[in-house]
């Protein structure tokens, strides 16, 4: 019956998501979870018996507030300031340590709780970024109807001009370039109305796959000539999601055309579909729901690190006729389906842009 109960609770701890160590007196190990050892890069027969001080002698922040525990016999917490680095990984973690109690009150360990909080500073991050287009978007409401109005009077009175020479060509010319550059404002203003206009989404049961094959069969018609390779793999038990299908088709082809644009010849672009496990996001009032991923990678040069830092600021652009505003309204279209926007991206591997949409049939 005992040994049944030992291994009750082993499997209990075992499944739990966050990360749990269990130290003795002295401070070495006597209990790791798989969770724990994902996050510390550490496995199960490395760690037992070893000093938790020794495991983490890089965290020191970390090792502190352990170590104030198992000194004390408080529990502490810290759900901001730790931070785990394995090689290249930095992993944000909350954190909390606690005295470990046998039935008569005495004090015969620690535990340590590790949260891994990577999701949590991506939500926050996303919603940050909504606020600043929430702003922007204001501001550009106001400037692009001021900026409509001349704009049309200027096109009117060039249209006029141009038929006043009927016979001079030179000047038809010069009306002409007044005019292309008039339409190319516009699209700007458009775009900006775009960017600031509220939300108004036409929901409907969206195939996510059509959409994407849809898009990529056009994308292959246009590249003929050009030796891209358009390659798609779909999660075939994914089911329509709720969505406004016009709007998702602008996000999709939009990031489709950049990855195409970002590699040469012989490129190599793939669209995949799949269903996140790890990430759930709810509003209040209703039912948890999974989020489905849409990755768009290429083999391209990737992306320096300071563009990638302002990629998603509205007028940031590193195409001599780009506008800046077209990741800024992808963005937009992701945040009000409830979703999120990423990119990842290294010189020897290329670019990946994921797009995270809630499940919701």
């Amino acid at each position: 019956m005992a040994d049944r109960l030992e291994n009750y609770y082993a499997n209990v701890v075992d499944s739990v998501g966050d990360g749990v160590i269990v130290l003795d007196n002295t401070g070495a190990v006597t209990l790791v979870n798989p969770a724990a050892e994902e996050l510390a890069g550490v496995s199960r027969r490395q760690a037992l018996g070893n000093l938790f001080s020794d495991i983490f002698k890089d965290d020191r922040a970390l090792n502190e507030l352990v170590a104030k525990t198992v000194s004390t016999g408080m529990s502490v917490s810290d759900h901001e300031n730790i931070v785990l680095k394995r090689g290249s990984r930095i992993t944000p973690v909350g954190t909390s340590t606690s005295p470990l109690l046998s039935s008569n009150g005495e004090r015969i360990g620690t535990i340590v709780l590790l949260r891994d909080l990577t999701n949590v500073r991506e939500l926050e991050s996303a919603v940050r970024q909504a606020d600043r287009l929430s702003s922007l978007g204001a501001l550009a409401a106001g400037l692009a109807h001021e900026i409509k109005n001349p704009l049309g009077g200027i096109k009117g009175a060039a249209q006029l001009l141009e038929m006043e020479f009927p016979d001079n060509e030179d000047l038809r010319e010069y009306v002409r370039v007044m005019l292309k550059e008039v339409q190319r404002v516009n699209v700007i203003v458009e775009e900006l109305l775009g960017l600031a206009s509220p939300g108004r989404l036409k929901l409907g049961k969206v195939n996510l796959h059509r959409v994407l094959s849809d898009i990529v069969l056009l994308q292959k018609n246009a590249c003929e000539g050009k030796e891209v390779y358009l390659q798609q793999y779909f999660d075939p038990s994914i089911p329509p999601i709720l969505a406004d299908e016009a709007l998702l088709t602008q996000l999709f082809l939009n990031l489709i055309k950049n990855a195409m644009e970002a590699v040469g010849t012989g490129g190599v672009v793939k669209v995949t579909s799949r269903v996140l496990a790890d990430y759930a996001m709810t509003q209040k009032g209703e039912r948890r729901a999974r989020m489905v991923a849409i990755d768009i990678s290429d083999n391209g040069p990737g992306i320096p690190e300071d563009v990638l830092e302002n990629m998603f600021t509205p007028f940031f652009t590193t195409k001599s006729q780009g506008t800046g505003l077209g990741l800024a309204i992808c963005q937009k279209i992701v945040s009000e389906h409830r979703g999120m926007i990423r990119v990842d991206s290294d010189p020897t591997r290329g670019t990946v842009f994921t797009v995270m949409l809630p499940l919701v049939q």
